[in-house]
């Protein structure tokens, strides 16, 4: 069974997506506030992080911050009611696998939370190159390879979704400051760093080849 930590602060939707994911089979705890979700996933192993960002003491950005400088690659998804492309953006550069905006329906989390918990199993591999879809290690030739979280993430986005492209827009959720400009500079740099070619498909996005 899987295991979930669930950061909410509002009981009542908590006590709803408990009793939902329980009865999936998911086994979850809950956090009150960020301070609280901090010292469980020090204490516990997580197969996937549920995190709110508006909650007390601290927020749910910097605390899967805190998690990803602290080598936590736990999948995480944020569900927030915040919806504007500032907050969306600030999420998957802080590391979220996924954002999922409030209210939702509890079927589509669970969808979400399937796909994330069965990817744990696999690893994706792009010629000599092999991420760990857990750690979000890549190595290459089984050298460990560091090229920085945006990089990273825009490596990985393009590796899974090789041989389609991936679209403009979901790149630009992945850049701390998202221009068209600052997309171009950071899929250059991420050639020359990986030695890989990139293509720009017209109207649509980028391919890795």
């Amino acid at each position: 069974m899987s295991k979930i930590l669930l950061l909410e602060d509002d009981p009542s939707l908590s006590d709803t997506l408990i009793k939902y994911l329980n009865y999936n089979n998911y086994e979850v705890e809950w956090a009150k506030n960020g301070e609280e979700a901090l010292d469980m996933s020090y204490h516990n192993r997580y197969d996937l992080y549920l995190f709110d960002i508006n909650v007390p003491l601290l927020n749910g950005i910097d605390l899967l911050s805190a998690l990803r400088e602290a080598n936590d690659f736990t999948p995480t998804i944020i569900i927030s009611a915040l919806v504007d492309i500032g907050s969306v953006s600030k999420g998957f550069i802080a590391g979220a696998d996924d954002y999922l905006k409030k209210p939702f329906d509890p079927e589509e989390l669970l969808i979400r939370i399937k796909a994330k918990t069965s990817a744990l199993k696999e690893k994706l591999t792009y010629k000599a190159f092999e991420i760990d879809l857990q750690t979000q290690h890549i190595t290459n030739e089984g050298k460990h390879i560091s090229i920085g979280d945006v990089l990273r993430n825009i490596f990985i986005a393009l590796v899974k979704n090789q041989p389609n492209p991936v679209t403009k827009d979901e790149l630009l959720l992945l850049l701390e400051h998202p221009t068209d400009l600052a997309l171009r500079v950071n899929i250059s740099k991420l050639k020359k760093a990986l030695d890989i070619e990139i293509r720009n498909v017209r109207g649509v996005g980028y391919q890795i080849i």
